[in-house]
């Protein structure tokens, strides 16, 4: 199988807000070189009136890279999908499944559910705008149209203008009434839907996402669907995706040790502080990859401590690791 493809990769990391920044990004590369990769959803706004080197700037390494976008102008989202291109992503992600009220204010992400045929039209005209995979990220449901029929109902007016890939998440999003974080625990997990989407459209190549913490999910869902996403646990452990280019991609590598990733990182951020950077805007990235192991509270609490400070530099990181044992 084409893995260079993003519309044929098994496995990505989602999109979070202020988590998968290009920093974060590079870590994962460290961890694993095949995993699709997503930056933060990028507003159509922020990349037209906004810093794009800032927003939209990445490091060759972190490739296979899509762009999230957020917003609901096609004309808007075909520009932005051209800039994307120009930039060199690999695909191009269009948000219909945040229920934040930022994001209602602004008219897209999950309450752009209720308007299939606003979302047909921004398909259709990213897609028109370029030569990479345009694909969409949605829930199962909003509020009360959270039927199986709502859904179907979205991904055939959404496909009959031209996209392949959905990425579902298989909870429902309450618009009122729950917060962002609420809405990625407190609505079930509805996996079957999903398994019936993709069993009902083959030509279609349907991701799965939501709740899922394990290698041994990741295999089961495989067995039903295209492609898994895996959310939180990505950032909370990211030493999790240690042997997926072994295990999913069929790699013949050898994973790198939680030592061997921090070692890649420092001169990642030498390069970093000599721009000017802060320590920490990387390094809190860094907490969790000893996630599990002895000594991963010292290291947490030695670079939390210390990494903040105004001329702290990756001496603060090789400390830390020496608190480690190998």
């Amino acid at each position: 199988m084409n893995y260079d493809n993003p519309l044929m990769n098994p496995l990505s990391v989602a999109p979070m807000m202020e988590r998968t920044d290009r920093h974060f990004r590079y870590l994962m590369r460290q961890i694993t070189r095949r995993t699709l990769l997503y930056t933060e959803m990028i507003t159509t706004a922020a990349i037209t009136h906004g810093d794009r080197t800032k927003l939209l700037g990445y490091s060759p390494e972190e490739k296979p890279l899509s762009l999230q976008l957020g917003g609901d102008n096609p004309l808007e989202l075909a520009e932005c999908a051209r800039i994307a291109e120009d930039m060199g992503y690999d695909e191009v992600n269009l948000n219909v499944g945040c229920p934040s009220s930022r994001v209602q204010d602004g008219h897209f992400g999950a309450c752009l559910m209720a308007q299939p045929e606003t979302v047909g039209r921004c398909i259709e005209a990213m897609q028109k705008a370029v030569m990479i995979p345009v694909t969409v990220k949605h829930r199962i449901g909003i509020d009360e149209r959270d039927r199986y029929e709502d859904m179907i109902n979205f991904v055939k007016i959404v496909s009959d203008a031209g996209c392949r890939r959905f990425t579902v998440h298989a909870r429902k999003a309450w618009l009122k009434g729950l917060s962002p974080k609420e809405n990625r625990t407190i609505p079930p997990l509805r996996y079957d839907d999903v398994y019936r989407l993709k069993a009902e459209h083959p030509d279609l190549l349907i991701e799965i996402n939501g709740g899922i913490t394990t290698l041994e999910q990741v295999q089961q869902h495989l067995q039903k669907v295209d492609a898994v996403m895996i959310g939180r646990e990505a950032y909370d452990n990211p030493y999790l995706f240690a042997t997926v280019d072994r295990d999913i991609y069929g790699e013949n590598t050898i994973p790198p040790t939680r030592h061997e990733v921090i070692e890649n990182m420092l001169p990642y951020l030498e390069f970093w502080l000599s721009k000017g950077l802060k320590l920490n805007s990387i390094s809190r990235h860094l907490l969790q990859v000893f996630v599990g192991q002895s000594g991963t509270k010292a290291w947490k609490r030695h670079i939390t401590k210390n990494a903040h400070l105004e001329h702290a530099g990756v001496e603060v990181i090789t400390q830390a690791l020496k608190k480690i044992p190998i």
